[in-house]
């Protein structure tokens, strides 16, 4: 099922999420609906804080990025055959130069930033089945880890651009929170007018 993605402004956006055990509710269920959600908004990660749900739980696919010609051989490899589920992740360790990349994100649409991230990243998780893995991404794999793991810090993209940038897109950004925008999938929006 399509869930609305969650715009942004949105209080749970912000929130820190919870940690969860295997025996949290319809869990199969939210995640087979994220996957759906994600697809059909063209993503290739969303959290569930995404979909107002305040839990630590990401799910990418980071196939589309294959696509780009820019990319060695084995950097498409990996990223054509990068589809998990991430479940009370925690990261270990960035390292490296931090490089800049065009961002976006769903919740945030039509807007992309530049944002500077560490180009290795380790980070300890459990999958679907509750097993425990440890794992090092590096490249576009480590960022989308590392932008799919601040939704469940709280973090939005936007909170890494300097303030001059953030006070250049403040007014885009009110017309996302009051859905005075066009997007071609399911939005929920936190300060639209009822009833209109």
């Amino acid at each position: 099922m399509i869930l609305p993605i969650v715009a942004y402004g949105d209080p749970v956006l912000k929130k820190k999420a919870k940690e969860i055990d295997k025996d949290y509710p319809k869990l199969e269920e939210l995640i087979a609906n994220m996957w759906d959600t994600m697809y059909n908004a063209y993503g290739v990660g969303l959290a569930a804080p995404q979909v107002g749900v305040p839990i630590r739980l990401f799910v990418i696919d980071a196939a589309p990025f294959a696509e780009d010609d820019d990319l060695s051989d084995s950097e498409k490899e990996q990223l054509k055959s990068f589809k998990k589920v991430f479940i009370n992740a925690q990261i270990i360790e960035e390292t490296g130069d931090e490089w800049a990349f065009s961002e976006g994100c769903l919740s945030i649409p039509d807007v992309r930033e530049d944002i500077f991230r560490k180009p290795e990243v380790t980070i300890e998780y459990q999958d679907q089945n509750f097993e425990t893995k440890r794992e090092t991404f590096t490249g576009l794999a480590a960022r989308v880890v590392q932008h799919e793991y601040d939704h469940t810090e709280g973090i939005l993209f936007t909170e890494k651009i300097s303030s001059l940038k953030k006070r250049l897109i403040n007014g885009r950004l009110k017309k996302i929170s009051s859905g005075k925008i066009k997007v071609d999938y399911r939005m929920r929006f936190p300060s639209a007018k009822k009833g209109r």
